[in-house]
């Protein structure tokens, strides 16, 4: 019979513990919402904030937002796209000719960009304009310095030979 209630005291201790860390647990994640969400208010009220918001209600930022709605799910599910090679000298004005190289592509009638570095772009230099390649993603990005949704270029095949496939190995997933 002790050894019955010992187990059960023991069961309700633990219980209560645990519902302590939870608790306790709980109010540290509401303070980080609370100041993540005081951060994201002081950034939208900067200069460049403003400039962003301003950006995203504009012709060009609703178009690069439908642009990410539509292949939302592939990147989300990292599934092959269909796409055609657009351009692969494609460079942002007053960029120096040593940074990142960029090929746009179009998928579903809308163009993306992805950004490689010169290392990386190597693997591309033989993709010609309206070459059929199937592309795999895993995150996308925007900016009002860009003018098209910016892809990570994780996986490129042409004619069912791997071009570029990036290796998470090295940097941990990120």
């Amino acid at each position: 019979m002790k050894y019955t209630q010992r187990k059960i005291y023991v069961l309700v201790v633990s219980l209560a513990v645990l519902s302590g860390l939870v608790f306790a647990n709980r109010g540290s994640k509401n303070e980080t919402k609370a100041s993540n969400l005081q951060e994201t208010k002081k950034w939208e009220a900067s200069p460049d904030g403003i400039r962003y918001k301003e950006w995203e209600l504009s012709p060009a930022g609703k178009k690069v937002h439908a642009s990410f709605d539509k292949i939302k799910r592939e990147i989300n599910t990292f599934s092959e796209m269909e796409a055609v090679v657009s351009s692969v000298t494609f460079q942002r004005e007053n960029a120096k000719s040593s940074g990142p190289k960029w090929l746009i592509v179009r998928i579903q009638g809308e163009e993306y960009m992805m950004q490689f570095v010169p290392s990386e772009f190597q693997q591309l230099q033989n993709l010609q304009v309206n070459d059929k390649i199937i592309v795999k993603s895993r995150s996308a990005g925007y900016s009002p310095n860009h003018p098209y949704l910016i892809l990570s270029g994780d996986y490129i095949a042409l004619k069912k030979q791997v071009l570029f496939k990036r290796d998470f190995s090295k940097n941990k997933g990120c």
